[in-house]
C-alpha cells in the first residue's frame, strides 16, 4: 500500500499524462486518425488509473 503522498504524487502524474496524451491526440487528429486514436486510448487508460487511486486515496482518507 501506498502512502498518502506517493499516491497524491501518482495521482498529479497520470492527470498529466492523461491530458498530454488527449492535446496530442486532439493535434495529430488532423493529419493522423489512427495514430490519435491510439493516444486517446492511453488518454483514457491513464484517466482510469488515475480514478482508481482517488479513490484509494479516499478510503485511505477515511
Amino acid at each position: 500500500m501506498k502512502t498518502v503522498e506517493q499516491l497524491k504524487t501518482r495521482i498529479q502524474e497520470l492527470g498529466r499524462e492523461a491530458a498530454q496524451f488527449s492535446q496530442q491526440a486532439a493535434e495529430t487528429s488532423k493529419h493522423n486518425r489512427e495514430q490519435s486514436k491510439i493516444l486517446m486510448q492511453r488518454a483514457k487508460e491513464a484517466s482510469k488509473r488515475c480514478q482508481l487511486l482517488i479513490q484509494e486515496l479516499k478510503r485511505q482518507n477515511t
